[in-house]
């Protein structure tokens, strides 16, 4: 006869096994090769001067902080899903525009459910994507020290339909994103969807990791996660990593992403890849040039422009914390290989 205690051990290995089913648990997979052959050459950035989409009016649910935005093109313009701060509460807005430059708000447009997985802190730091006729939002949400990624879908950008449980969760004791997955950034190749995300360990170290799915709900976790670990003592990402937006241009996988160093500074960097599993850093940091942008800059949104340049949008700051009350601007630049 099985004893209570055997009973309750196989009880909570089915939950587990169950629970990794219903994730799409862990996997051995690349990226699709880039096309073409690669290239030698370097990547410049080049800044657009102030901000392109600042803090909402005194009171607005943007009023404290506009940040991470998520540009993509739909309906003939172009849309620009970003998260605002109102002082207590994440929530993600939209605005249009008809150059990427010029952007109008249009308001919020998703906020979190306290009567759900999503509690009332966030539902934002999100990424937009393109696909059958349709608009796909993931975002995080849940507590602040314990995120989940969640999944919205829209026809137009303003009204929203939600999944009704988390697509990412947790990943199991001990493992490195067992306190958190948050910051998605999903792109479309070879006819499956890549998510890269930050996870967070028990010792609260952020990294980046990768998951690939078809449907966009059910994701299987790579393996041999994370793919990029922190820096060395010293570097620009030394404290944590987050925030990465990746494309694919001169044979190469490229990762745009966002380092901490120990005083809560954040910068953007580079690193590069032949099948987006194996990353290696470049040199390039791109660190804030202008007062409103002095202390962060964060939260890349890209999208490859004709004749290869790629134009980005970010987050800045002017007070160095990692997460909220940083005066948070958008603002946008362009990276060119030479």
């Amino acid at each position: 006869m099985m004893t209570a205690k055997a009973a309750a051990t196989l009880s909570t290995c089915i939950a587990a096994s169950l629970a990794l089913i219903g994730c799409g648990g862990y996997g051995d997979f690349t990226l699709p090769a880039p096309s073409g052959g690669a290239a030698a050459g370097n990547w410049s950035w080049q800044a657009e001067k102030g901000p392109v989409l600042g803090q909402g009016d005194p009171g607005a649910w943007d009023a404290v902080d506009a940040l991470n935005p998520s540009v993509v093109a739909w309906g003939g313009q172009w849309l620009n899903l970003y998260s605002g701060f109102d002082g207590r509460t994440w929530h993600t807005g939209l605005a249009t525009s008809a150059d990427a430059i010029a952007w109008s708000r249009q308001g919020r447009v998703l906020s979190p459910d306290p009567g759900t997985w999503e509690g009332g802190y966030i539902a934002a730091n999100g990424t937009a994507l393109a696909r059958g006729g349709e608009l796909l939002y993931w975002y995080h949400a849940g507590a602040m020290d314990r995120p989940r990624i969640g999944l919205a879908r829209s026809r137009d950008g303003r009204t929203w339909t939600r999944h009704p449980a988390p697509v990412l969760e947790w990943g199991p004791r001990g493992s490195w994103d067992e306190r958190g997955v948050a910051d998605p950034y999903v792109i479309e190749a070879g006819g499956a969807l890549y998510l890269i995300y930050l996870g967070q360990d028990r010792a609260r170290r952020q990294r980046l990791g990768i998951a690939r799915s078809f449907d966009g709900i059910v994701w299987t976790k790579l393996r041999s996660n994370p793919v990029l670990d922190l820096g060395p003592d010293g570097a620009f990402d030394e404290n944590g990593l987050g925030e990465a937006a990746l494309w694919t241009s001169h044979g190469r996988w490229w990762m745009l992403y966002t380092g901490r160093d120990r005083f809560e500074n954040r910068r953007m960097g580079l690193a590069e890849s032949g099948d987006g599993v194996a990353w290696r850093r470049s040199s390039l940091v791109i660190a804030g040039t202008e007062s409103w942008n002095s202390k962060v800059v964060c939260d890349p949104s890209v999208v490859l422009a004709p004749g290869g340049e790629v134009r980005v949008w970010f987050g800045g700051g002017d007070v160095a914390h990692p997460a909220e009350r940083i005066h948070g601007h958008i603002g946008a630049g362009r990276l060119t290989y030479r």
